[in-house]
């Protein structure tokens, strides 16, 4: 059986060889890579990417975002595939309006820009339920993620459908189309040790597959050392310049999938940024130590539209891009990293063809430059670490001043173009009025009687998830309790207490229809306690619960198994002690429900 693998693996290899690179009238065509960089129809290239995701704006903004992206200085436009919008219910697609993903793909091409698939299907994103079409979980015996017949099943079955649409438009560069590069799964290093070896072995079997479908373009996997074959592994986080280990082979090139330009918000969370000055000194730093390709995640950010934030996501979605959620310029950020990829690109000969060296300067300054031997091609990186004194250095008998952690680049080693700390470029701020179309717009309002006594379905509280099937948040549960009046009578100054434990994400609590309280969890800390006093009287009380859901997880191992709602209700401080209503007998009704 091993021999079987091994000659396999042999073929696909192979197969993927000839199929990168295609003979179109003596030109080559296709994609292929070496330890430098990929090379694309023949030639090495330094690639400056961004992440714009299709349905996280609208067909209409498609062409300026990616015309604006391409006068920063980008080459290519990255984007995830996302499987729970194309395929809301299993075996009815949607690839219409902004979910056209062929059209935006076409768009880049158009554009004269290179175009990377993010296809997952897992793809986390802060996207609800990492683009994991509920039903899903519904599958009998899945197990997301692992070396599980069910899931490899489901997930083969949406990578090749997506990979055939693509090669049915002629998409891939190795049929003259925009698609450099194919991802398969994402950050799965974080979950695997969970799945112990069926997580090891699930990896394996999904590169293998992936090159399998013969797209004629290298695949990736970020952030997984074990990627196997031909699949490159990838980096992703803030710094990979200084935390990248390194390609798992010696033949692949270094590339960068996520240079976090800011912070995704969540509810609850303070403004986060990041500066324009460090991300330029990451980007700097990363072709200094032989990257050929960065991606900024994101450039544009745009907006979760209706239900497709992940649990505690806000709609506003990195809103400090480059490009901010409504496609205007962030400066000084998207001038600063144009003027550094102008700076980059100065230096393209001698990155992708020169030889590498190091010099030190000083404690904390080095100079990192690529030269061809005999040849007037050279480019330095001159990098000070020291984050609190600027810094006069000498190299190759010239004097350069450096402000404190800072990169200056030298396309010729000998001029200074560009400095990661020195910001040229305009600043901006932005400004809201009121819209005078707001006046002119109808609102409607939709209410519910709060239920006292719905038809019992369960002894126990049901899980808010299987309930809504992601369909609505909101769900109703009831359930009555008797008070005996000799128990009310010898209760003194001490209210009783209303007491639920949630597993997620908030609640709204009624007795006898009256409101009593509220609580909700966290993007951290999901779970919470209601507890509040009520007024309880002699006889039947009926006790009402809103449990409300603020999208499904986005990460982690065992996503099938997570659950919501109530899993513990009681009252205390009744003479007779704490009355357990967990197991009282509830009623349920899924609320606003969108069927």
């Amino acid at each position: 059986m091993a021999g079987k693998n091994h000659v396999f693996l042999i073929a696909t290899l192979l197969s993927l060889l000839v199929s990168s690179v295609v003979a179109h009238g003596g030109k080559q065509v296709g994609v292929t890579y070496d330890e430098r960089s990929l090379i694309i129809n023949g030639k090495r290239e330094l690639l400056f990417s961004g992440s714009i995701h299709y349905p996280r704006s609208t067909p209409d903004m498609w062409p300026e975002l990616i015309l604006k992206a391409k006068r920063g200085g980008l080459n290519v436009i990255q984007t995830y595939v996302f499987w729970n919008i194309h395929e809301p219910e299993q075996g009815k697609f949607n690839f219409e309006g902004p979910y056209d993903l062929v059209k935006f793909i076409k768009t880049i091409g158009e554009n004269g820009m290179f175009a990377t698939l993010r296809l997952g299907p897992f793809i986390q994103a802060e996207w609800n339920h990492g683009g994991l079409p509920y039903w899903l979980r519904e599958i009998p015996d899945i197990i997301f993620r692992s070396d599980n017949a069910p899931f490899k099943h489901h997930m083969e079955k949406f990578v090749t459908k997506i990979i055939d649409m693509m090669k049915e438009e002629k998409l891939f560069a190795s049929q003259g189309g925009p698609i450099i590069l194919s991802q398969i799964e994402n950050e799965y290093n974080t979950v695997q040790l969970a799945y112990k070896n069926l997580g090891v072995s699930y990896i394996q079997w999904a590169g293998n597959m992936a090159l399998g479908l013969n797209t004629g373009v290298p695949w990736v996997m970020c952030k997984q050392k074990d990627a196997p074959g031909s699949v490159i592994n990838t980096c992703n986080g803030r710094h990979c310049g200084d935390t990248f280990t390194g390609p798992n082979k010696p033949n692949k090139p270094s590339l960068w999938t996520e240079n976090w330009t800011a912070q995704f918000r969540v509810f609850g969370d303070p403004p986060s940024q990041r500066s324009a000055e460090d991300t330029a000194f990451s980007v700097a730093r990363w072709f200094s130590k032989n990257g050929s390709l960065v991606n900024y995640y994101m450039y544009h950010g745009g907006t979760n539209f209706d239900r497709t934030a992940a649990s505690f996501v806000t709609t506003r979605y990195y809103d400090e891009a480059p490009l901010d959620e409504y496609g205007l310029q962030r400066e000084p950020k998207w001038g600063h990293l144009k003027d550094l990829h102008r700076a980059l690109n100065l230096c393209k000969k001698a990155l992708l063809w020169g030889k590498p060296n190091v010099q030190k300067l000083s404690a904390d300054v080095e100079a990192r430059f690529y030269e061809q031997p005999g040849t007037k091609v050279c480019a330095a990186f001159l990098a000070s670490n020291n984050s609190k004194e600027a810094e006069t250095v000498k190299f190759r008998g010239q004097e350069y001043y450096l402000p404190a952690r800072s990169i200056s680049i030298l396309p010729d080693c000998k001029n200074v173009v560009y400095n990661t700390m020195t910001v040229v470029s305009q600043h901006n701020s932005r400004n809201f009025v009121k819209s005078r179309k707001k006046n002119k717009l109808e609102w409607n309002m939709y209410s519910e009687t709060i239920p006292a006594q719905l038809q019992v379905d369960s002894s126990l509280p049901k899980e808010l998830y299987n309930l809504t099937k992601d369909k609505t948040d909101y769900v109703w549960f009831t359930t009555t309790i008797n008070v005996d009046r000799r128990d009310m009578n010898e209760r003194k100054r001490i209210n009783p207490v209303l007491r639920v434990a949630s597993l997620g994400h908030a609640m709204v609590a009624f007795v006898n229809g009256e409101f009593i309280g509220s609580a909700h969890g966290s993007q951290i800390e999901k779970s919470f306690v209601l507890q509040h006093s009520v007024d309880l009287k002699p006889g039947i009380n009926f006790v009402t619960l809103l449990g409300t859901l603020v999208g499904l997880p986005d990460s982690g191992a065992y996503m099938e198994h997570r659950y919501a709602g109530p899993r513990g209700v009681s009252i205390l401080g009744l003479n007779t002690g704490t009355l357990d209503l967990t197991s009282n007998g509830w009623g349920h009704q899924v609320w606003m429900s969108l069927v």
